[in-house]
């Protein structure tokens, strides 16, 4: 019996449905690593460590503003994923076979897409061209880019914390990770940090599905794009991956995540970039030349601004203070 519908118009409908429930899951995934996150931001706001710029020692900064930059850019992602993600409200419902409506009686879409709101919560519309809803997908298409957005930018924090969290002998050694299972089967008390691996792997899975995803997205010829199954397949595979490994990061490696504090002051205490801070009152080419020195004697920094005869260890306690050096305690804007 035909109730004013067709596989053309019913698909893609389901496909909207479907992508809007498995973001809004993910939704809820990314607020709980932001408020994880968050957490570590907090208790370690004024532990100072190194930066690190091009992969070389830079000024430093406190843990808790490296982990606010993660927390900023999950944010953002989903500032960005909600804007597009109301595209996804727009249902096809009632353009039957090639967008005319051939078929449904008037007002069934408005209906349809009524209760389909009350039945998922969402505020679902039928107002929108059928020819558009049934030929294009450009919805999924750029929601979908919304996901590897946050796939790369998961990616990123992923890996600083796998990097900094490296060793624990001859790693940064930053950060110590919970210990979830036995690291190797062949070098006892190894830990290795496998939902920061999970995690990565799923992002690059998600940059590889969005271009397929924007491939079939462009193969709606004349009426109708047939690659619907193929989208749909590709966009929640997607969500659920990084559903399930962002639940897994926040839950089993954020959670338990401590800071080895003594290794990030020594490395502040090593570095040659706190030198910066004296530049202000000894100038650029003075405050190279001591950097100079304490690298080329082995010298820490302190010692050789000393031995240079340019600063006394009095004015280098007072100039060179790597917590005032971060603008923790007083913000620059």
């Amino acid at each position: 019996v035909n109730h004013g519908q067709s596989s053309n118009d019913v698909f893609p409908t389901a496909m909207a449905i479907t992508a809007r429930v498995a973001v809004r899951q993910l939704e809820d995934a990314v607020q709980h690593l932001m408020d994880e996150l968050a957490v570590k931001q907090a208790a370690y706001q004024d532990v100072v460590k190194i930066g690190r710029t091009h992969l070389q020692d830079a000024t430093p900064l406190t843990f808790g503003q490296e982990v606010s930059g993660w927390v900023s850019m999950l944010d953002h992602d989903w500032d960005y994923l909600k804007s597009l993600d109301d595209s996804l409200l727009e249902l096809p419902i009632g353009g039957t076979a090639v967008g005319t409506g051939l078929n449904a009686a008037p007002g069934f879409a408005s209906l349809v897409a009524e209760q389909l709101s009350q039945a998922y919560n969402q505020p679902f519309t039928a107002k929108t061209n059928k020819f558009f809803g049934l030929a294009a997908h450009s919805g999924l298409n750029v929601v979908h880019g919304g996901l590897k957005t946050l796939a790369s930018d998961l990616l990123k924090i992923a890996n600083d914390v796998r990097f900094l969290a490296s060793g624990p002998r001859a790693g940064y050694h930053e950060l110590n990770i919970p210990a979830n299972e036995p690291g190797s089967s062949i070098m006892p008390g190894k830990v290795n940090p496998t939902q920061a691996e999970a995690l990565t792997m799923a992002a690059t899975r998600v940059m590889g599905n969005d271009v397929t995803i924007t491939v079939a997205a462009s193969q709606g010829n004349f009426e109708m794009n047939v690659y619907k199954p193929v989208i749909i397949e590709t966009f929640l595979e997607s969500a659920t991956l990084l559903t399930g490994t962002v639940t897994g990061f926040a839950d089993k490696l954020v959670h338990g995540l401590t800071v080895n504090t003594q290794r990030m002051a020594d490395l502040v205490d090593q570095s040659l970039m706190t030198v910066t801070a004296l530049s202000p009152y000894i100038g650029y080419h003075a405050s190279a030349e001591i950097a100079q020195l304490a690298e080329r004697e082995g010298l820490t920094l302190r010692a050789a601004a000393v031995k240079s005869g340019k600063v006394t260890a009095d004015q280098f306690d007072q100039w060179v203070d790597p917590l005032a050096m971060t603008g923790v305690k007083q913000p620059r804007n």
